[in-house]
C-alpha cells in the first residue's frame, strides 16, 4: 500500500496534521491528527510502498518498543489511514 499524493503533512507548531491539496473534492471530517511517532512514519514511508511489517521493522529501528508492540501500532496506523481513505 501507499499514501496517496494528494495528502500531506503539515507540523503546526508541535501537532500534525494531514490534509488534501484540493485537488478534488475531499471530507474534510475524515482527516486526521499524527502524533510525532505517527508523522515520522508519514515521512519515511511517504513515497515508498509499505506494509505492516516494514512499518514495524522502522518503529523497533526508531524506539524502544517490543515487536509485538510495534506491530499492533503500525496495524493500528494503517487502519487509521484506510479509514480516512488516505491508502492506495
Amino acid at each position: 500500500m501507499k499514501i496517496k499524493p494528494e495528502f500531506m503533512l503539515h507540523q503546526i507548531g508541535e501537532e500534525y496534521i494531514v490534509m488534501h491539496d484540493g485537488s478534488t473534492n475531499v471530507d474534510f471530517s475524515r482527516i486526521i491528527n499524527l502524533n510525532r511517532t505517527a508523522a515520522y512514519l508519514w515521512q519515511r514511508f511517504r513515497d515508498i510502498d509499505f506494509d505492516a511489517d516494514a512499518l514495524t521493522a522502522a518503529l523497533t529501528d526508531r524506539y524502544d518498543v517490543a515487536p509485538e508492540q510495534a506491530h499492533r501500532d503500525a496495524e493500528a496506523f494503517i487502519q487509521s489511514l484506510q479509514r480516512c481513505g488516505i491508502l492506495s
